[in-house]
């Protein structure tokens, strides 16, 4: 029997119950860094074989009668981490990062509603990679950015100083302003060295299963 705590793969494909919907399975996307749910599609054997195979979420249209990848004209794609099954074998869960708003209308969910709590770092993520390819020279992310690496660090090590500090100097209110500080410059040097909270999560999961 497959643990179903395991991601698929294309060898998995055929043992999927593709026959209770005429051959197609409904597949919920799931942001992998928030938990959110961003948005449901449908998927036949082709383009899970293809969301496998390339690494970006790819549905059948069923008003089209094509495989269509998400984002394939608007450029927001969904980075897929994992695919799953339910206990049944007949729904997906596609746990992606999305490149930019899900839904056609321009927001991050076609579920609507704003991420909350600590799911709202995906969204930063989101702003500072917009703040890094505006073009807005009065922007301090982008302007961060454009020093470098070495700058950046430098920032870290001060806020993380900070942070340091008032851990045993300020009240709980100072102490959160100064991780918010602290957060927003990791969350700049991850948009320079090409990784997201997403990625920090991964590595978190991995060592709680250990």
């Amino acid at each position: 029997m497959r643990d179903r705590n395991a991601p698929l793969n294309a060898a998995d494909i055929p043992g999927l119950a593709w026959e209770k919907m005429d051959g197609l399975l409904p597949a919920a996307v799931q942001d992998a860094a928030t938990g959110r749910l961003l948005m449901l599609g449908y998927m036949n054997a082709e383009a899970l074989g293809a969301t496998l195979s390339s690494g970006f979420a790819t549905f059948y249209s069923r008003s089209k009668s094509r495989l269509w990848m998400k984002g394939e004209t608007s450029g927001n794609r969904l980075a897929v981490r994992s695919v799953h099954e339910d206990c049944d074998a007949d729904a997906l869960l596609v746990r992606a990062i999305p490149e930019g708003p899900t839904c056609h209308l321009g927001t991050a969910s076609c579920f609507g509603g704003e991420d909350e709590g600590p799911g709202w770092l995906s969204e930063l993520s989101r702003i500072v990679h917009d703040r890094a390819t505006s073009g807005d020279d009065k922007s301090y992310t982008r302007r961060l950015l454009a020093e470098g690496n070495a700058k950046i660090a430098q920032k870290i090590g001060e806020e993380g100083v900070e942070v340091a500090l008032a851990g045993v100097t300020r009240d709980a209110q100072g102490c959160t302003e100064e991780t918010a500080d602290l957060l927003y410059h990791l969350t700049v040097l991850m948009e320079a060295r090409g990784y997201g909270w997403g990625d920090v999560v991964d590595v978190l999961r991995k060592r709680h299963r250990a």
